[in-house]
């Protein structure tokens, strides 16, 4: 079963997220049945995998300071981080570049977002999903959320947890692929990024079926020129 919350005013946001839709979705389900949220990372860069992941919190110790990842100082995320992954049940899965440009970025992330629910240790009884969409395959009901992760403690929680892994993997990526950046831009299309392409070529990890690097590459390597490997 799949449901979808609708936005709601402004106004209603302004004191952050709380359990208010967990509470709510829980009241048909088996006492003690978990509920999780669902959030990604990295849906929009040039470069690197789309990263999701799936959080059941504890609600008797909620992190303080719990919040939308993109309202946070990087400390704070990486602190939460910590205190989310000791405390509470989590699961990561990412799809790959190639996977992106096999399926395309939304369903490269549907499916990242049901591989991260049914890699939980134990299986939840519904999922709250960031978005639109609720992803096939998930095991469970879900809902999906329109900006739940200003909505919902357990969205918001799988929102910093896919952001904090997306970062620390583009760091790693920038050490194998110099001259990139991707530690500074985390591969999202920046102007030095763009620079770095038109004079490097895409790097393994540069998604070759978006758009923007599409033109990016085609005027510095030409018709003719075959010299850029192909994404595997």
């Amino acid at each position: 079963m799949a449901r979808r919350s609708e936005s709601p005013a402004l106004f209603d946001l302004a004191q952050g997220p709380d359990l208010s839709i967990e509470r709510r979705v829980g009241r048909g389900l088996i006492r003690g049945a978990g509920v999780c949220g669902v959030d990604e990372a990295g849906r929009g860069p040039l470069a690197g995998p789309v990263v999701t992941a799936a959080v059941v919190l504890d609600p008797a110790c909620i992190p303080d300071g719990l919040d939308d990842s993109k309202k946070l100082d990087e400390a704070t995320r990486e602190r939460l981080f910590e205190q989310i992954c000791a405390g509470h049940q989590v699961a990561v899965a990412c799809a790959s570049v190639a996977r992106i440009d096999r399926l395309n970025i939304r369903g490269a992330t549907l499916w990242a977002m049901a591989q991260a629910v049914r890699s939980l240790a134990e299986a939840p009884a519904f999922a709250l999903i960031d978005g639109l969409d609720v992803p096939p395959g998930l095991g469970c009901p879900g809902e999906a959320v329109v900006k739940g992760d200003a909505r919902s403690l357990s969205i918001a929680a799988a929102s910093i947890v896919a952001k904090v892994t997306r970062d620390r993997l583009m760091v790693r990526l920038a050490a194998q692929c110099p001259g990139y950046g991707f530690d500074q831009h985390k591969g999202y299309g920046t102007a030095a990024h763009r620079a770095a392409i038109l004079a490097l070529g895409p790097s393994p990890h540069h998604r070759r079926s978006f758009e923007p690097v599409k033109s990016l590459v085609a005027p510095a390597a030409g018709p003719a020129n075959g010299s850029v490997p192909p994404l595997v």
